[in-house]
């Protein structure tokens, strides 16, 4: 009986000296570090964005995104009056870049842009485009008003649409274009369109004799599109501003991405694609 009892002790002290050596299970590194997870989250930045600004915030986009790993930068370009009307109607985002004061401050009074933190971050100028072959022989601001020329315009909602009127309501003013200049423009006008990319969309298919965009959509299409100038009196130079939205779910990246954009590299690349930078160090814009 004593032998026995000695066995049954030490297979029972063998067992406890197994399980002692038995590995322990780590914990998951979420386990261990609540919110890690959170930290190694990829960003996703959701830019509204006015249409002519197209190809270079998609140049910025990737730029900011390549300095920022993990990082992905997602456009809504579209007149600047739609994308005020849906930031109003509460869709998710993190940046708005306006062509205009006006649309920014529709988007200030809907809560979401604080008033104040608004930045204008680039400039941008009007100019008279035709197809390059040029059917309607256009080759001075007065042919605008010639019988029978088609012409497309911005809807007078969208920045550019409102700054083609400002150009016919100060030709009117000056005189310098002749008496009745503006009512004979628009007797000639075809279409508005929605945006300044549709505007350049139907003078570079050939569906209309001539339209008014930026000097930088105008040069997004160089070999499309034949250019007439607009002098300083009756040109309006417009104001683009940046803001980031106060309920993004990620405003310190947002507040990176505007900085970016005023940054000398984010209005270099501005430059480049024939807007006004806001900075001396960015040069090769427009006039």
């Amino acid at each position: 009986m004593r032998r026995l009892c000695r066995v049954i002790f030490l297979l029972w002290a063998v067992s406890l000296i197994l399980a002692g050596c038995a590995p322990v299970a780590a914990p998951s590194p979420a386990a261990a570090q609540p919110g890690a997870a959170a930290d190694t989250e990829a960003i996703t930045l959701h830019v509204f964005a006015a249409a002519s600004l197209t190809e270079a915030f998609g140049q910025i986009g990737q730029d900011f995104a390549a300095l920022h790993p993990g990082t992905k930068v997602v456009f809504n370009f579209a007149g600047s009056n739609q994308l005020a009307t849906q930031i109003g109607a509460g869709a998710p985002g993190d940046v708005f870049a306006s062509a205009n004061h006006t649309q920014m401050n529709v988007a200030i009074e809907t809560g979401r842009v604080i008033s104040g933190t608004q930045r204008t971050f680039v400039r941008n100028r009007l100019v008279v485009i035709t197809p390059a072959d040029n059917p309607a022989g256009l080759t001075a601001l007065e042919d605008l008003a010639a019988p029978g020329t088609k012409i497309v315009f911005a809807a007078k909602e969208v920045p550019v649409g409102q700054y083609t009127l400002d150009f016919l309501d100060k030709a009117e003013a000056g005189g310098s274009l002749g008496a009745g200049y503006k009512d004979a423009v628009i007797a000639n006008v075809v279409s508005y369109e929605e945006n300044v990319r549709a505007v350049l969309a139907k003078i570079t298919l050939g569906e209309a004799d001539a339209g008014i965009v930026y000097t930088s959509d105008a040069g997004a299409a160089a070999d499309k599109v034949m250019q007439i100038e607009i002098p300083d009196p009756l040109n309006t130079v417009a104001s683009y501003p940046i803001a980031v939205l106060g309920d993004s779910p990620y405003p310190e990246r947002a507040q990176q991405f505007v900085d970016y954009v005023l940054a000398p590299q984010g209005q270099q690349v501005l430059a480049a694609y024939g807007f006004i930078p806001t900075t001396e160090e960015a040069a090769g814009g427009a006039p």
